[in-house]
């Protein structure tokens, strides 16, 4: 059984420092897309 899933780009989140791979959702705009998770989103003047 071989898998699609393995060769997705990846980014890593400026907050968390956490890797995460692209995801359908943000087929349309992946070059945007910085965080990780919307907790990360919202808590980005904490960290970064």
């Amino acid at each position: 059984m071989t898998h699609k899933k393995q060769h997705l780009p990846s980014k890593i989140c400026p907050v968390c420092g956490l890797t995460f791979v692209w995801r359908k959702k943000w087929e349309r705009n992946w070059e945007v897309v910085k965080y990780c998770s919307e907790k990360c989103r919202r808590n980005k003047k904490c960290y970064a």
